[in-house]
């Protein structure tokens, strides 16, 4: 449904965007994530026609996002971070707008109109004016907007952001139930939205994609240890030499508290020593309260990419 090729976008000698390639498969919910200056931003204005790139091609739905700018405009719905509001409409009268400078039939529009509204639970202020709304409730009206017309993608630049968490999870939801009938593109800062959302992950930085697969797969591919956590009831000094005897244990950090040692123990790759260390946990009389495999975050993926020099 969207294909990247090698798409480049230079400003004044800097390259914005530095020869990245990924695609997006229909139905697909892919998180687009990079720190503030990675290049998110000018690689969804190329997407939505904003801007051309200097090299590469982009195309939607088969239509290449320069020389068919208006075909792909006809089946993208954009939702940029300040979403383009008229603050003296309505918010009813602002839909209905968006509506015919989208194309959709006059027969069509109030019930595409009512679909947006009733999707972002905008029914109670439909016909207030914009400019006196919340913050978080105008980020909802411009969500709407994005999606009238039933756009094939949807291209959202923080959807979420100014909303209470109450409506952080409905619009996490919404997102969710959009994939049936769209594809949608989803660029956050907020980590946990990624994973709780999206199927796929992009990662960019200063302008390159330095990662692509599932989140659960990045978290994989970037693990160089595998760690535990323990919690052991006993003597501090003798718990942290008994695990640290143990083959395959690279390093320990332990908090200790009325002798009861919280450990962060790194093992080596590929090597489960949960039974081993449990055993010399028993073994020496000592009480194991705590016992787990700690899997890394998307947080802890991404802080790693974006700041390797």
């Amino acid at each position: 449904m969207i294909e990247v090729e090698h798409v480049s976008k230079v400003y004044g000698g800097r390259k914005a965007v530095d020869d990245i390639s990924f695609s997006v498969k229909k139905g697909e919910i892919l998180g687009f994530l990079g720190p503030n200056g990675a290049g998110k931003t000018t690689t969804m204005r190329i997407l939505t026609c904003y801007m051309p790139a200097t090299d590469g091609t982009a195309r939607i739905a088969g239509y290449d996002v320069f020389d068919q700018s208006l075909e792909v405009r006809r089946r993208i719905g954009y939702l940029p971070e300040n979403p383009p509001l008229y603050p003296e409409m309505t918010v009813d009268s602002y839909l209905n707008f968006a509506a015919r400078i989208k194309g959709v039939r006059s027969g069509a529009r109030k019930a595409q109109v009512g679909d947006a509204v009733e999707k972002c639970s905008l029914g109670d202020v439909r016909h207030r004016i914009i400019g006196r709304l919340s913050k978080g409730y105008k980020q909802r009206v411009g969500l709407a907007q994005a999606l009238v017309g039933n756009p094939e993608v949807l291209i959202l630049d923080e959807p979420t952001i100014g909303l209470d968490p109450r409506q952080i999870h409905e619009v996490r939801s919404l997102i969710k139930g959009l994939a049936e009938a769209h594809t949608v593109i989803l660029s956050t800062h907020i980590l946990p939205e990624v994973g709780m959302t999206c199927s796929r992950v992009v990662i960019i930085n200063k302008g390159k994609v330095v990662a692509q697969d599932t989140p659960e797969g990045l978290a994989h591919q970037m693990k160089g240890a595998e760690r535990i956590s323990l919690t052991v009831e006993g003597p501090a000094d003798a718990v942290r030499e008994k695990i640290l005897a143990v083959d395959g244990v690279l390093a320990l950090q332990a908090e200790v508290r009325d002798q009861v040692s919280t450990c962060s123990v790194e093992c080596r790759l590929g090597s489960d020593l949960r039974r081993v260390l449990a055993r010399q946990i028993v073994d020496a009389g000592w009480g194991l309260l705590e016992l787990r495999a700690v899997s890394l975050s998307l947080e802890d993926v991404f802080i790693n990419l974006t700041t390797q020099e």
